[in-house]
């Protein structure tokens, strides 16, 4: 459900790192920024519905485009420290306008890849791995988070995460901008219909950051709240994070 810089800045494409088996003409992992080697953190951006390889770097609204935002904040806020952006189409995100963007199937075969690219990620690396996970992406994390070698897991924009209750002991995060037209979207679930929980909720248990004023496709844009602090996270500087004010 969704769609997702021209601020590359010094921040180089490594390249495309992994190509999942079976890999169909949508599907597109990308790392940016700092070498696996020497990162002292890593990221994980995961897109939402509506996400294509032909406009994968076309703008922050999309995984690449986001990738390099982060990594220009992340240079403005703490230039000293490395940080590694992977770009993450590895499954078969469903087109917006489409019932499969109502089911959990992608996302229910789209965490088994996610799981399986972390476990390779943590191979290459032993800094901490944060997931940013936006929309229909957020809950292919959802799934893959528990028993998961990550630090952080950064829900945005989120039609639901399933079951009730942050998992531990992985720090969840959730942020919704207060334009989002994501929050008129109910949440609930029946068989594969819908997705659960609302991380924003505070029975969730998530820390709920300030995500700004912006819509469904804005967490990435420069100059945002929504920016700032999946930043920080990434950068595991979770004390300077902004936290929303609605105590709902």
């Amino acid at each position: 459900m969704l769609r997702n810089l021209a601020i590359a800045g010094s921040a180089a494409v490594i390249g495309t790192l992994l190509m999942l088996p079976p890999q169909p003409g949508e599907r597109l992992v990308r790392m940016y920024g700092s070498d696996l080697a020497t990162a002292d953190r890593v990221a994980i951006v995961v897109p939402g519905a509506d996400t294509k390889a032909a406009t994968f770097d076309s703008s922050t609204r999309h995984p690449g485009g986001a990738a390099r935002a982060l990594l220009a904040e992340a240079a403005r806020l703490a230039p000293h420290q490395r940080l590694a952006v992977m770009a993450w189409l590895g499954y078969d995100s469903p087109p917006t306008l489409s019932l499969a963007a109502l089911t959990d199937e992608a996302a229910v075969a789209g965490s088994h890849e996610l799981r399986r690219t972390v476990a390779d990620l943590r191979r290459r690396t032993t800094a901490p791995i944060s997931l940013l996970c936006h929309s229909y992406g957020s809950y292919a994390c959802a799934l893959a988070a528990p028993g998961l070698p990550i630090s952080d897991v950064a829900f945005i924009g989120s039609p639901g995460v399933g079951a009730a209750g942050a998992a531990s002991p992985v720090r969840v995060w959730a942020g919704l901008g207060d334009n989002d037209w994501i929050k008129f979207v109910p949440k609930v679930k029946l068989g594969a219909l819908g997705f659960g929980a609302d991380p924003m909720k505070v029975p969730y248990g998530a820390h709920r950051f300030d995500a700004g004023t912006g819509g469904h496709s804005d967490y990435y844009t420069p100059g945002t709240a929504s920016l700032r602090n999946l930043t920080l996270i990434a950068l595991g500087r979770h004390q300077e994070v902004t936290f929303e004010q609605d105590g709902s």
